[in-house]
C-alpha cells in the first residue's frame, strides 16, 4: 500500500475507508446460556472485517457490549436460584471460552449494560428535553411509528416484531403499542435503579444506544448485528442515537449477519433448536467452523446439517494441503485482498487461493485465522 493511502473497504455498498481508526460496534450477547452457531456466525464475522481492515492497514477498534440487565437473563438466574450479576458474569465468561476456541480477537472495548445505567438515564433525559419521547407512569418511551415508517414496514409487521422481541404490546402507558421503553419500571422481583421518573431499568435498545455513545461519541464506521436485529432493536437504536445528538447516521455501515437456521427455524433460545459452537470444534476444528461460517456471502440466511460442516471440513483441509506447496503469486494474493475489501467476498477469496496455493494460500490462512 502506498505511504500515506487509506485502507478502503465496501461494506453493503457503503465505502469504509476512513482516516485513522475504524470504530466498529457488535451487539453481544445476553449472557444466559452458552454459545450457538447463530452467535457465533455474528462474532467470527465482525472477526473478519477487524482482521481485514488490519492487513489492508486499518487501525480498527471493536466493540462489543455485555447485555446484562435483560427480562430474559432475570429469569434464567432466578430459575439457577442466584443473583442475576453472579449468573450473567459465569456466563460471560463460558461464552468468551467459546470465542477463544473459534479464534475471536478481544475487542477492544466490552462494555457491561449494568455500568451504563447512569448514561441510560440521561439519554432518556436529553430525548424528553428534546421533545423526542414522553414520559408515562414512570417510564419514558420513544414514539415507534415513525421508526417503523423510516425501516420500511406496514404496521403489522411492526407490531409483530416488536411482540417478537419483547417489547409489551399491551403496556398501558403507551400512546402506541408500538412504542419502546428508553427507560422503565421494573417488574416485580426485578433490579431497580433510582431515576427522576422513580425506580426502573434501561430499555433494551436504550442499553446499546448508551454504550454505543459513551465508547464512540456521536457516531461510528460500522454497526454489526444478526439480522434478526435490524427491527425492532438496531432501528430504535439509531432513532435514539440520532435524536438526541442530531448527529445522523448514527453508523455510516451497517452489517446484518444472515440468520442461522435449523431444520427451517431461525437458531435461537427461546426456540431451543441449537447447535453449539464448542461443540463443533470438538467435533471438527476451528478452522474448519470458521470456514463453514465464512464460505458465504455474510448477509446470507443459511441452514446448519451435518454434511454443512463436512464440506467445511475439506475445503479447509484443501485449503492447509495448497498452503503447502511452493510458490508467491503477487497478483493473485492482490486479487485475494481485493475480493476480501470488496463486500468480503470470501468464497472468491479461497477459490483463488486454492488455484494459486502456495504462499498466497498461507497467506489468507493467516488473514481470515482458518
Amino acid at each position: 500500500m502506498a505511504l500515506g493511502s487509506t485502507p478502503r473497504m465496501t461494506l453493503g455498498g457503503t465505502d469504509l475507508s476512513v482516516v485513522g481508526r475504524t470504530r466498529i460496534y457488535v451487539c453481544g450477547v445476553t449472557p444466559y446460556d452458552v454459545t450457538h452457531l447463530g452467535h457465533a456466525a455474528t462474532y467470527v464475522w465482525v472477526d473478519a472485517v477487524d482482521r481485514v481492515l488490519r492487513r489492508l492497514g486499518g487501525q480498527v477498534e471493536v466493540c462489543r457490549n455485555v447485555t446484562d440487565v435483560d427480562d430474559v437473563l432475570f429469569a434464567a438466574a432466578e430459575r439457577a436460584g442466584g443473583l442475576y450479576e453472579q449468573f450473567a458474569a459465569v456466563q460471560q465468561f463460558h461464552f468468551e471460552q467459546d470465542m477463544d476456541l473459534l479464534g475471536v480477537r478481544k475487542p477492544a472495548h466490552e462494555p457491561r449494560a449494568h455500568v451504563f445505567v447512569p448514561q441510560v438515564v440521561a439519554l432518556a433525559q436529553s430525548l424528553l428535553d428534546k421533545g423526542a419521547a414522553y414520559e408515562s407512569a414512570g417510564s419514558v418511551y420513544l414514539p415507534g411509528a415513525g421508526v417503523a415508517e423510516q425501516a420500511g414496514l406496514d404496521r403489522d409487521t411492526a407490531e409483530r416484531l416488536v411482540k417478537e422481541y419483547g417489547g409489551r404490546l399491551d403496556d398501558p402507558a403507551k400512546r402506541d403499542p408500538i412504542d419502546q421503553a428508553v427507560w422503565q419500571v421494573s417488574g416485580e422481583g426485578e433490579p431497580a435503579w433510582d431515576s427522576p421518573w422513580g425506580p426502573g431499568r434501561p430499555g433494551w435498545h436504550a442499553e446499546c444506544t448508551a454504550m454505543a455513545l459513551s465508547t464512540y461519541g456521536p457516531s461510528m464506521d460500522l454497526h454489526a448485528g444478526g439480522a434478526d436485529l435490524r427491527f425492532p432493536h438496531h432501528a430504535f437504536e439509531a432513532a435514539q442515537a440520532q435524536a438526541a445528538t442530531g448527529v445522523v447516521p448514527f453508523a455510516r455501515a451497517w452489517m446484518h449477519v444472515g440468520i442461522v437456521q435449523l431444520e427451517g427455524p431461525k437458531m435461537a433460545k427461546s426456540v431451543g433448536n441449537l447447535v453449539f459452537a464448542k461443540d463443533l470444534v470438538q467435533q471438527s476444528s476451528p478452522g474448519a467452523v470458521r470456514t463453514m461460517l465464512l464460505d458465504r456471502r455474510y448477509d446470507e440466511p443459511w441452514d446448519y446439517t451435518p454434511e454443512v460442516l463436512q464440506r467445511a471440513a475439506a475445503r479447509n483441509d484443501e485449503l492447509y494441503r495448497a498452503a503447502g506447496t511452493p510458490g508467491t503469486d503477487q497478483a493473485a494474493w492482490e486479487a485475494v485482498l481485493a475480493a476480501l475489501a470488496g463486500d468480503l467476498d470470501v468464497p472468491r477469496a479461497l477459490d483463488i487461493a486454492l488455484e494459486e496455493g502456495g504462499q498466497v494460500a498461507r497467506d489468507l490462512t493467516t488473514v481470515l485465522a482458518l
